[in-house]
């Protein structure tokens, strides 16, 4: 039977897999324009990626970028007739959003300037959707030694931060990840979008691979929602466990990452032990990619349509692998799969 096609959610692909866990002499940092030409390149079936999310950091684009900067970071995403989604704030930069006064100074500031960077694009007309990204850039350790009043802490840096949104008429997507302090369990990070309660102006980024090891309790054994012993060829413990943990943060939810896990972390530098991700057809990868996207996209009512495009996230992957076209191709395809089962016409 033919695939149903449809024009949403629209398919992003990132940029940031080119910086993230680069830099070595061995596996250096992919440009930008490598990135977007990758990207561009793709195709399955005379489809082809609508746009790319972006990291704001050098060497792809500064935080501090002068407007000239972001005209012509829009003019090469226009070259690539690709649109701009989500805008990634570097809040590790200094930042902390339970941090010392001076650490949390900074995370508001890198926020106020990711907002800038974003609605200048969305100005110019590249950006029709997208959120712009953050975290708590906390350790675990760091949170662990005073929970509760971390917690109250991250709150208050994040309230402060949607007036900041709000005033560039931005949402704020918190991407859930077990690296980050207060955000390491799905417990815990629906506990930080209760206790702000700004479901316009912040919400929760969904990253198919870091919630996996949520289900797992990397980091927050207590939160955990599958057996230690689990037997992952019981698909129906695993879809009551994942149905659980999306029901609690579906409604928060306001950006979507397409990726793959293994069931394993993997990392390096400031991202060790985050979620490992895998390809999308990566024999040992344990999501079924397209029926599981749907737990995110879809609610008891039907489609959600929250928001209107999902990323496909693939840090820690290899230059020779991120060079190969079929790797894109590969994740295209995986995409469009999803868009075909869990999209809509308009």
């Amino acid at each position: 039977m033919a695939k149903k096609v449809n024009a949403f959610p629209k398919l992003h692909n990132a940029s940031w897999p080119g910086v993230v866990g680069k830099g070595q002499p061995d596996n250096p940092v992919i440009d930008l324009d490598t990135m977007l030409r990758l990207t561009a390149e793709a195709e399955v079936n005379g489809s082809k990626f609508d746009g790319f999310d972006i990291f704001l950091s050098t060497p792809h684009c500064s935080i501090d970028a002068a407007e000239d900067d972001v005209k012509k970071l829009a003019e090469k995403a226009q070259h690539y007739n690709l649109e701009v989604g989500s805008v990634v704030a570097p809040v590790w930069f200094g930042g902390n959003a339970m941090g010392t006064d001076a650490e949390r100074k900074t995370f508001l500031e890198l926020v106020e300037k990711a907002c800038k960077i974003a609605q200048t694009l969305r100005k110019i007309g590249v950006r029709p959707f997208g959120c712009v990204r953050i975290d708590t850039s906390a350790s675990v350790e760091q949170w662990s030694k005073n929970p509760e009043e971390n917690q109250k802490l991250i709150a208050d840096t994040f309230t402060k931060a949607c007036d900041i949104a709000a005033k560039y008429d931005e949402v704020l997507a918190c991407e859930g990840e077990i690296c980050w302090g207060g955000i390491h369990s799905w417990k815990r990070a629906l506990q930080i979008f209760e206790m702000v309660d700004r479901p316009q102006t912040l919400g929760f980024q969904a990253d198919m691979s870091h919630t996996l090891l949520y289900l797992l309790g990397y980091n927050a054994l207590e939160d955990r929602l599958l057996p230690e012993d689990f037997d992952w060829n019981d698909k129906a413990a695993f879809d009551a466990a994942y149905k659980k943990m999306t029901d609690s943060l579906r409604p928060w939810t306001v950006d979507l990452h397409i990726a793959q896990n293994d069931g394993t972390v993997h990392g390096s530098g400031s991202h060790d032990k985050t979620g490992r991700h895998c390809l999308a057809k990566d024999p040992n990868g344990k999501l079924d990619i397209t029926h599981y996207a749907g737990f995110w996209l879809r609610d008891e009512d039907g489609l959600t349509k929250r928001f209107n495009h999902i990323c496909w996230d693939g840090c820690m992957f290899s230059n020779d692998t991120m060079y190969n076209p079929q790797t894109w191709n590969d994740i295209l395809e995986a995409m469009l799969d999803v868009r075909s089962e869990h999209g809509w016409t308009t």
